[in-house]
Order: structure tokens, then C-alpha cells, then sequence
């Protein structure tokens, strides 16, 4: 039985023409439409959502190792920040996000949309069919919850990825909205404040569901309210992102890791009290250094490729403080004299924030949210609300629990420094890869600055630039907010079968 129950659960889920050929249905098979209104059933459909972020799914008749929701997440976030170095040329789509060549055919923003949106089909087929039972059992009404809140997630995400940040253009093309399965497959992008206005409506929904939480593994109301505070801070809905940080902070399931219980963080996401929610993964989703989040900025001399580092750029804005624990996660290769060895000409320095859950060098339980993000949202819409004392006192609740109660900034401004600049300082360094810089500089009306040696300075070697001058005239040394590279190309397969989704420029 437990296998063609697991079978339902894939075609459900993910949809396709991949369960075409199930040639044998036992008798005591359960329907779709029971499967989905039973809470054992839903149970089971929404545990078959969660692993969509983490499994290797096939995408045009094929499945690549390369092809993994988080991964490509992680790497189209984080990799076009100047807090990652490309320390070669690779054949990996990945590389587009160093060199900001984008085009709509590349591998990895194609497979994130086709993926996000079945994520989407799969939870709108779920809330269609428990909202037309109409029950008030709280443990359907707590899975409906977490069904609204991947939609919303997963919309925000895309329109992160393929819209302008809402405070540069809120009136510009978003992605499009899949919100019911009754949606035309030829449908118009909706504006980013369309997109927004969603995510919000579908999070709110979503918190007043979910009333019996399942654990950290799974969305919860402080989860949706941690997603709220993170979308109304990009809106700049400033006392709203205050208010859902609150929330959150003083909801009493959470505590901030302090410097002792910092470094094990991230290997043991699943039991930390500041995760407030995490895609777990257990040993049997190793996936060695074939897919995993891991492989790429980290190596143990076997386990991964270990090709991306740790930028000169943010060790450098961290220097200040060798006793901050979070250089815990940034791992030098050293020769057996203690040299920091180079690749290229570039310090190897790898990153081990996605590695060592159970020891394995490969694996993690990626945190989507946690309580240090609350304070630092705090802070932000704090400072933008010219309240720089308490916008401080929130910056300085990270510092005293990362090794830095000598360094606290007790409501005083460093000199030349905006509270804002604080914020976003300490956020850069507290929330390094984990897929916030890109969108914290841009939204903000900033420049990315990636003026230091790697890969991103596409077509160029080594000698080619003197950074102890002021470069000018290279691409891509300096990405301001303006450029229309800091978001992608829509899909080729969404544009071709999609006439009314107009491109990106």
C-alpha cells in the first residue's frame, strides 16, 4: 500500500505527464480527492511540497543533479553579490550571475520558474480542494495555512528574482500570478505591486490558519509573520515590518543563538531556537558534491568542487573584529606553514554555512528565516524612520551574542556612518550567503561595489586590473540599481508558449 500511496503523492505534487505510466492500481488505492481532504492525506501532500525545495526534479524529460530549488536560489541570489568571488570560469550556469550575462535560455532560471510554479499548481490544488469542503477541523485548517504561505513564499521569491525591487518601481512588470487552477496558461505579468499585494494577502491568510505548528521544518503563524516582516521591509511599509518583527520576537518560541551556540547554527538548524523556519534535508539527501547547496563554496579536498569563496569585499568590511564568531563560517585553505593558499591569484577562503549537519560536509537543513533577521528588519525600518537609537539597540542585539560586547554601539553613530549604513553593514555580515545581499543593496537605492579580483570581471585576467588604483571602465566592477542586470531574463519557455508575458529588458 505505502508505495502507491507515495506514488499518488509524486503525481499530485509534481504534476506532468511523469505518472502517465502507473500501470498498476491496487484496489485500496486512495482517490486524489480523498488523499487531499483526509488530514492524513494533506499531511502527506504537504510533506510532498516541502521536498520539492530540495529534490532533484526532472525539467524537460531529464533529471540533472545540477537542478535543485535551493541550490539555484541560493546561487541566483547570492553569486550576483559582491560577497561571493568566482574563482574560475565555469560551464555552470551559475556563472551568469558573476558576469551579469544573463539570457532567457540559461538552465538555472529556467528550471527555478518551471519548479516555483509547480510548487504553486501543487498547493493550489490542495487549498481548491480543501476550501470546497468547507471544514473547520483546526488540523486541515493549520495544513491550509502552510499551503497559503508556500504560494505566497514562493511568489516573493520569483518576483525577486525576475522584478524590479518594489521602492525602485512598484508600477513594473512582476512575475505571474497563479493564485487558482482555473488561471489560463496564457496570462499578462502582474506589476511588482500587484505581486506584493498578493504575498501579503496569501501571508496573512496563511498566519491566521496556522494555529497547531508542526516544527521548524514546516511554516508556521511566526513564519508567515517573519515572511510579512520581510516583504513590508522591501515595501518600505516600515512600521508594518516592525510590527510582524514584534511579533515574532515576542511570540516566546525563539531565542537568539549567542557566541558559544553561534557556530553550530547552521548544522543543526532544525533544533536551534532561532530558527523560525527551515527545509530539512536528513542524510539520505546528501548529495555529495553532485547538487548539493554546498559543493560549490566548499571543500574538504574531496567532498566539493570548492570553485566560489568568500569575497575580499566582505572580509574585508569584517576585519575589524577577528573576535566576531561568524568568521567561523568562513574557512581558509592554509598549507601546512599556515599560508592562505590562492586559486588563481584569489585567497581561498571557503564557505561552510550549508555543510557539516550529522558531519557530512555536504549537507544542511537551509534556514529560510530566522530571529536575527527580525531584529535586523527592525533596525532597518528603524533607521528609515529616523529612530536611531532603537535601530541601534536592535544592531546591537546581534553584536552582544556574536562575540562583540567590547565593540557594542551603545546609540552612537561611528563617525561618516547613517544609521542605515550601520544596519545594513551588520545585516551584510550577519545574514552573508544566505540570499539577502543582492536585494538589500539594490532596494535600497545602492551600488554594489566589486571592485576586488575574481571572476565576475568578465573576459579579464588577473593582470589585467590594478586594484591598488581605482579601476575604472571595467564591467561589472560596479552594478548600480539602475541596471537592468540586477534581475534576469523571464524563461524562454514561458515567452514562447506565453505570448502575453512580455520580456524583461
Amino acid at each position: 500500500m505505502k508505495k502507491y500511496f507515495s506514488a499518488i503523492l509524486v503525481c499530485l505534487l509534481i504534476g506532468g505527464n511523469s505518472c502517465k505510466n502507473l500501470d498498476v492500481m491496487p484496489s485500496d488505492a486512495i482517490s486524489t480527492e480523498t488523499l487531499i481532504t483526509t488530514s492524513d492525506g494533506l499531511t502527506n501532500a504537504l510533506n510532498g511540497a516541502y521536498a520539492l525545495f530540495k529534490d532533484h526534479i526532472s525539467f524537460n524529460g531529464v533529471v540533472d543533479n545540477n537542478n535543485m530549488y535551493l541550490r539555484q536560489f541560493y546561487h541566483l541570489s547570492d553569486f550576483a553579490s559582491d560577497d561571493i568571488v568566482c574563482g574560475q570560469v565555469t560551464t555552470d550556469p551559475l556563472f551568469y550571475s558573476f558576469s551579469l550575462d544573463h539570457s532567457p535560455s540559461q538552465g538555472n532560471t529556467r528550471y527555478f520558474w518551471y519548479l516555483s510554479y509547480k510548487i504553486i499548481t501543487g498547493v493550489n490544488t490542495v487549498i481548491d480542494a480543501v476550501e470546497k469542503s468547507g471544514t473547520q477541523d483546526p488540523v486541515k485548517q493549520q495544513l491550509l495555512g502552510e499551503c497559503y504561505f508556500l504560494r505566497a513564499f514562493c511568489h516573493f521569491n520569483l518576483v525577486r528574482l525576475f522584478g524590479k525591487p518594489y521602492s525602485i518601481d512598484p508600477a513594473s512588470p512582476g512575475i505571474i500570478l497563479r493564485t487558482n487552477l482555473t488561471d489560463p496558461s496564457q496570462k499578462k505579468r502582474s506589476t511588482v505591486a500587484e505581486v506584493y499585494a498578493s504575498v501579503i494577502a496569501d501571508a496573512e491568510k496563511a498566519a491566521g490558519l496556522m494555529t497547531q505548528p508542526r516544527g521548524v521544518q514546516y511554516a508556521s503563524k511566526e513564519a508567515a509573520w517573519a515572511l510579512l516582516s520581510r516583504v513590508n521591509l522591501y515595501k518600505e511599509d516600515n512600521q508594518k515590518a516592525i510590527d510582524y518583527a514584534n511579533m515574532v520576537i515576542n511570540s516566546g518560541r525563539f531565542s537568539l543563538t549567542t557566541s558559544a551556540t553561534y557556530p553550530a547554527l547552521f548544522a543543526n538548524a532544525q533544533t536551534s531556537p532561532e530558527t523560525i523556519f527551515c527545509i530539512a534535508f536528513t542524510a539520505v539527501d546528501d548529495y555529495g558534491k553532485f547538487g548539493s547547496i554546498a559543493s560549490m563554496i566548499y571543500s574538504d579536498g574531496n567532498s566539493g568542487w570548492g570553485e566560489e569563496y568568500a569575497s575580499s569585499s566582505l572580509r574585508n568590511v569584517m576585519s575589524k573584529h577577528p573576535e566576531d564568531v561568524r568568521w567561523s563560517y568562513i574557512v581558509p585553505l592554509k598549507d601546512g606553514s599556515g599560508t592562505v593558499q590562492k586559486k588563481n591569484g584569489i585567497e581561498v577562503y571557503y564557505i561552510s554555512k550549508f555543510s557539516f549537519q550529522g558531519g557530512l560536509p555536504n549537507l544542511s537543513s537551509p534556514i529560510m528565516f530566522r530571529l536575527s533577521e527580525m531584529y535586523l528588519n527592525k533596525a532597518e525600518a528603524e533607521a528609515k524612520m529616523s529612530n536611531n537609537s532603537a535601530a541601534l539597540d536592535d544592531v546591537d542585539m546581534i553584536r552582544k551574542n556574536r562575540g562583540l560586547t567590547g565593540s557594542l554601539y551603545n546609540r552612537t553613530l561611528p563617525s561618516g556612518y547613517t544609521a542605515l549604513d550601520v544596519v545594513l553593514e551588520e545585516k551584510r555580515i550577519e545574514m552573508a550567503f544566505e540570499g539577502h545581499r543582492t536585494y538589500d543593496v539594490y532596494r535600497n537605492k545602492r551600488s554594489l561595489n566589486k571592485a576586488y579580483w575574481g571572476y565576475h570581471l568578465a573576459g579579464l585576467k588577473e593582470t589585467d586590473i590594478d586594484l591598488s588604483k581605482t579601476p575604472t571602465g571595467y564591467a561589472n566592477l560596479s552594478v548600480s540599481y539602475t541596471s537592468p542586470r540586477i534581475i534576469y531574463f523571464l524563461p524562454i519557455d514561458e515567452t514562447l508558449s506565453n505570448p502575453q508575458a512580455t520580456q524583461n529588458q
